[in-house]
């Protein structure tokens, strides 16, 4: 029997190789020599992912842990933290099993560590790449300081109902944004070197098409195309691969009526052998034991399913560990099988160097210098205010003047736990300022706040109870509804202006938490037309995790500012915005519809036979509805600025392109309103005639720029023939010469055109 010492003594002798192949080849020499000395109860034993407890984030929770890992039956841990504890852990796991294999500990780092960023959705507002990666890197320098090398992130479903819940944890409805910022939040988090002790493994997540579950219900069944998985959904998974994401992790849903988990065609045909993926594949939350609900089997039959699908560790439920052993006694699984997710696991653990040093993450003075640094934070503030959508601004309500008095009154507007938002199961809750508190630390006093709660969060207390889970509480007012929104007016008889803190709470978004009533809470929105009847400015701050339906706010509401959750310096951020520090320039990465019967709703749908005409409201025997029009509330890319952009007409410096050519298109925007600000340039293209049927508008590209007031800028884009591909009906990817049609502006509905051909 060898000891792992031995080989990390052998590690540390040839850790100047730097080549890729010479490393590849020494990782495969040392792993072939490790599992020439396992068990196939230790091999099995590392396909064993437990919880460590702390953050739960599903109804099972892992036993016997210590002794499992003492007996080689733990390959990884998540929701543990603390140097302390992993140090302790590991260390039962290097000393005190026979092999001394380390172990791998992950948590759910989604946007933000103890440092917290906005929710992905507002992340994915910014449409700032440069500061989505550096909240990835934030996250992954405390994280890991905290003893954790695996963060189950980014997920990258494309949603386009948000009924379902977790549209809050992704980027939104569009393919080509979604996969800039799934590349940005890798390359964030595993950084140049994964053996570094400041980065984290990353996992995407949740392959495939989770984001697509009918009816927006979490958990329910997906059915779609081949055609629009290639070309909508599957996109941010693959750039994800593209950019080195080390692990992926399977969806709870079916796809061509096969389980994610036990898809082999998903797993091993698309994953490795179209995609080229090479590393290691973990279920979510006990998704193997979920298969039984399928109706695939029992147990040993599912968990065999899984293993021969390509999955290789499988989470919390141990469908694995206790019956893999039986099934390769009665070959219906083979030690191949198990050989090869084995290796997976341990190249994974290889790469993160920890069999050069189990314990490289379990530093005490990195944990206590590494969290909530003033750095940190100042990122924090500054990538919230720029996530912050203006939806809209009569009358030039915002930006507020540093004076006089301000009531913030609503059930959002002093509660600590709430401002994270949801996904952020390691953050102090406690120590995070509530919006109150934020604002009054950012303004100094120059403003005088008073406060109030207004309405409680939901009349129904048991629906509160539901949508306030996982420490996430809003006190309740338990008198009549008519004596608080009483109280709140005369709080407010003060004040100059109302900020009313209304929407959601953290957990009305989230992991099972669809909905299907998408409206502003009637008990918030009875406090706010009481509040509007003052005849003061009102400004609403809307908390929300996914798109609302904000037809009766938007016609009488004279500003909205909709800043999802903002993270821990939720508070700062909004005053910053509020009182014009900060100019917000945040663009909607999903469209609001008028109403929930409007979805699924979103921008890049393909066009009807009998389409409306443009501007129409109702034609017989046309596509549309009887009672509304077709259109959003506000369209996908939409954010108004404090200052007025306007867009000349679109240049290209010629009309037609061969494939191996470009065309340059150039825009002149001019800022010609009062504040500097910045402005994101959206292009986006139009296929008009294809072999098959294609959008009305696809964005391929943006731009992010800077304008002072007065200031003028050429913005220039390059087309290609790659940005005009697609995958056809035989799954090839193609460009088809034809006619384009290509629009340039500040959303996806205001937009100049321009004509070109691809010969």
């Amino acid at each position: 029997m060898k000891k792992i010492t031995t080989w990390v003594l052998s590690i540390a002798i040839t850790s100047s190789i730097s080549a890729n192949a010479q490393t590849d080849t020494k990782m495969n020499q040392f792993i072939s020599e490790l599992m020439s000395d396992m068990t196939v109860a230790e091999k099995i034993g590392q396909m064993n992912l437990v919880t460590g407890g702390e953050a739960v984030t599903g109804s099972v929770v892992s036993t016997g842990v210590e002794t499992k890992i003492k007996a080689g039956e733990i390959g990884g841990i998540f929701s543990m933290s603390s140097p302390a504890k992993i140090r302790a852990a590991q260390t039962l796991a290097v000393k005190q099993s026979r092999l001394g294999i380390p172990i791998i500990f992950g948590m759910d780092v989604i946007h933000g560590y103890k440092t917290m960023f906005p929710i992905p959705l507002g992340l994915a507002a910014t449409w700032d790449m440069k500061l989505i990666r550096e909240s990835a890197r934030i996250a992954a320098v405390e994280a890991s300081a905290d003893g954790l090398n695996w963060t189950f992130s980014p997920m990258v479903d494309i949603s386009r109902d948000p009924r379902w819940g977790r549209i809050s944890e992704g980027s939104g409805e569009d393919t080509y944004l979604s996969s800039c910022i799934a590349t940005e939040m890798v390359k964030g988090y595993q950084g140049d070197d994964l053996t570094a002790h400041n980065t984290l493994m990353a996992c995407v997540k949740h392959f495939a098409l989770y984001g697509a579950a009918e009816a927006g219900r979490d958990y329910h069944t997906t059915d779609m195309s081949l055609h629009r998985m290639y070309n909508e959904y599957f996109p941010p998974y693959k750039a994800a691969i593209d950019a080195g994401a080390g692990t992926v992790m399977t969806s709870f849903n079916d796809i061509n009526g096969v389980p994610a988990t036990a898809n082999k065609w998903l797993m091993t045909d698309v994953l490795r052998h179209q995609w080229g993926f090479n590393g290691m594949v973990v279920t979510d939350y006990t998704a193997i034991n979920e298969l039984i609900d399928h109706g695939l089997g029992n147990l040993q039959t599912v968990s065999a399913l899984a293993l021969k699908a390509g999955v290789h560790m499988d989470m919390v439920g141990e469908g694995f560990l206790t019956t893999l052993k039986k099934s390769l006694d009665e070959g219906k699984v083979t030690l191949t099988e198990i050989d090869e997710a084995c290796r997976l696991i341990l190249e994974t653990k290889y790469k993160l160097g920890l069999f050069d040093d189990p314990f490289r993450y379990c530093s005490e003075e990195r944990a206590k210098n590494s969290m909530l640094t003033p750095s940190h934070l100042a990122k924090a503030r500054e990538i919230a205010g720029k996530s912050f959508v203006l939806l809209k601004n009569e009358n030039n309500t915002l930006p507020l003047k540093k004076s006089g008095t301000v009531a913030l009154i609503g059930p959002l507007s002093n509660t600590r736990a709430n401002m994270p938002g949801t996904w952020s199961v390691s953050a102090d809750l406690e120590n995070t300022p509530s919006l109150l508190e934020g604002m009054q630390a950012a303004l100094d006093d120059k403003v005088k706040i008073v406060q109030h709660l207004g309405a409680n969060l939901l009349s129904d207390a048991v629906y509160q109870e539901r949508a306030t889970m996982f420490g996430r509480a809003i006190p309740r007012d338990e008198r009549p509804e008519t004596e608080i929104i009483a109280e709140a007016l005369r709080v407010a008889e003060s004040a100059d202006v109302i900020v009313a803190a209304l929407g959601e709470s953290s957990e009305m978004s989230g992991e099972s938490s669809s909905r299907t009533d998408l409206d502003i809470p009637n008990t918030q929105k009875r406090l706010l037309e009481a509040l509007l009847k003052t005849g003061k400015p009102v400004v609403l701050v809307l908390f929300a995790g996914r798109p609302l339906t904000l037809t009766w706010e938007h016609e009488h509401v004279p500003a909205i500012l909709n800043v999802w959750f903002g993270g821990t310096e939720t508070g700062k951020a909004v005053a910053d915005v509020l009182f014009g520090d900060v100019n917000p320039s945040g663009k909607l990465p999903a469209t609001f519809p008028q109403n929930v019967g409007q979805i699924p709703l979103y921008y890049s749908a393909k066009n009807t036979g009998r389409p409306l005409a443009e501007g129409a409201w109702f034609e017989k025997f046309r596509s549309n509805y009887l009672d509304v029009t077709n259109e959003p509330l506000y369209p996908f890319g939409y954010g108004l600025s404090y200052t007025t952009f306007t867009y000349g007409d679109i240049r290209l410096d010629k009309n037609s392109m061969k494939a191996d050519e470009k065309i340059i298109a150039t825009i002149r925007v001019t800022n010609n309103g009062h504040y500097d600000g910045e402005e994101v340039v959206q292009l986006y293209v139009r296929d008009l005639v294809g072999s098959v049927t294609r959008p009305v508008k696809e964005l391929k590209d943006f731009q992010k720029i800077f304008l002072k007031k007065g200031e003028s800028q050429d913005v220039v884009f390059e087309i290609t023939t790659e940005d005009l591909k697609f995958y056809n009906n035989k799954l090839e990817f193609v460009a088809e010469p034809g006619e384009f049609k290509l629009f340039i502006g500040t959303n996806s509905s205001d937009v100049q055109e321009a004509d070109f051909s691809l010969l």
